[in-house]
C-alpha cells in the first residue's frame, strides 16, 4: 500500500524511486495505490487545479505501467473512513511528536517565507496522521516510500503500537520498503539538491510526459564537472547524476557506462542520455495523452479502485469503531 500527492507531472525521480517499483509489486502483492487529494489541501492550492492533477496522475500512473486489473487505484476522499481513522490516532498522538517532524517545520517555514499573510493551517500539523491513517486502514504490511519519508513511517509504527497497547491487536506495524538503488535523482541544474517539482529553474527536472525535444534540451544542458571523464565520484555530483540517470533508465551498471564513455567527451555522453531517457518516456507521453483523452475510462479504474479499497477500510474501521467504544449505527425506521 502506498499514496501519493497529485501533484499534476511526475518527474523522473518519481518514477525511478516510487512508481518504478509500484509496477514491479504489483506482480507478487495485492496492492493499493491512493492519490491523495485530501492531503493535498494541506498547502495553499486551487481546487480546479486539484481535479485536472489527480486525473493526470492516475493517466501517468497508468500509462507507466499500473495494470487495474492487477492493483487497485483509488482518490482518498472517494473512500470512507481515511479522515474517521486519523481522528482516532490523532487522540492517541502528542501533539509534541507532531510539531517535531522535519517536513512540518519545513513546511511551514516555506510557507511562512513565501505567502505573506497566508495562514498556517492545522491540517499541515496533522499532515503525518493521516499518513499514517492511509496506511493503517488497509493493514499494510509493506509501504514503499522514499528516504524522506522514513519519519513518517515511525510514527505510523508508533501509533499502530500505542493503539494496539491501548485497546487490543488490531493493526499490523507496517514495514517501509526504500529501493536500494534510484531512490535519489538530483537536479540537473544544481545536482546537490533533490530534482522536484518546486525547481524555480525550469531546466532541472525531467518530466515524463515532456517531449522529447524538451527533454534533450533539458539533459544537454544539464551541470557539469571541471574536467572531461565521465566517472562516478563525490567531486563529479553533476556527471554522477547523469550516470544514474542513465544507469536507471538503461539497466546498464556504473561501471558499464564508464569503461562505455572511457575517453570520450561530456557532449558525447549527454547524447546519449538524452537518447536514453527519450527512448524510455516517450512511449508513456504517447499513452498518456490518449488516457487523458478517455476521462470515462480514467473515473472507471478509479470508481473500481476506490469500491475494493472501500471493502478493505470497512473491515478495519468495523473493528476500530468496536474497540474505542463507539455505539453501532442504529437505523432508523
Amino acid at each position: 500500500m502506498t499514496c501519493a500527492q497529485p501533484t499534476g507531472k511526475l518527474h523522473l525521480g518519481n518514477y525511478i524511486g516510487a512508481v518504478r517499483q509500484w509496477v514491479q509489486m504489483q506482480q507478487d502483492y495485492e496492492c493499493y495505490f491512493g492519490i491523495v487529494d485530501m492531503h493535498a489541501i494541506t498547502m495553499p492550492y486551487v481546487p480546479a487545479q486539484l481535479r485536472q492533477n489527480t486525473y493526470m496522475c492516475a493517466a501517468q500512473y497508468l500509462a507507466c505501467g499500473l495494470d487495474p486489473d492487477k492493483c487497485n487505484m483509488f482518490i482518498q476522499s472517494n473512500v470512507r473512513g481515511h479522515a474517521e481513522l486519523t481522528w482516532v490516532l490523532a487522540c492517541l498522538c502528542p501533539i509534541g511528536q507532531l510539531e517535531r517532524m522535519t517536513q512540518f517545520k519545513d513546511k511551514s517555514r516555506k510557507l511562512a517565507e513565501g505567502a505573506g499573510d497566508v495562514s498556517i493551517g492545522s491540517g499541515l500539523l496533522f499532515y503525518p496522521v493521516l499518513m499514517a491513517a492511509d496506511i493503517l486502514i488497509y493493514n499494510a504490511d509493506i509501504v514503499p516510500v522514499g528516504e524522506d519519508q522514513k519519519q513518517h513511517m515511525e510514527l505510523a509504527r508508533d501509533l499502530a503500537q500505542k493503539f494496539n497497547n491501548t485497546y487490543s491487536p488490531t493493526f499490523t506495524l507496517p514495514e517501509p520498503y526504500i529501493p536500494k538503488t534510484g531512490a535519489r535523482v538530483m537536479s540537473l541544474q544544481n545536482p546537490e539538491a533533490k530534482m522536484s517539482k518546486s525547481d524555480k529553474n525550469a531546466l532541472g527536472s525531467l518530466y515524463i510526459i515532456d517531449t522529447p525535444d524538451v527533454l534533450r534540451k533539458k539533459i544537454m544542458s544539464a551541470v557539469t564537472d571541471s574536467g572531461s571523464s565521465v566517472k562516478f565520484s563525490e567531486d563529479k555530483p553533476g556527471i554522477s547524476n547523469l550516470i544514474s540517470i542513465l544507469s536507471s533508465v538503461s539497466e546498464k551498471s556504473v561501471s558499464e557506462i564508464e569503461s562505455e564513455f572511457e575517453g570520450r567527451q561530456y557532449g558525447d555522453f549527454k547524447k546519449t542520455v538524452a537518447d536514453a531517457v527519450i527512448a524510455k518516456f516517450d512511449p508513456i507521453r504517447q499513452k498518456y495523452e490518449e488516457l487523458m483523452k478517455d476521462k470515462a475510462y480514467l473515473e472507471s479504474v478509479l470508481k473500481r479502485g476506490a469500491a475494493a479499497a472501500q471493502r478493505r477500510a470497512d473491515r478495519m474501521m468495523g473493528k476500530v469503531c468496536r474497540k474505542v467504544g463507539y455505539v453501532d449505527a442504529i437505523s432508523s425506521k
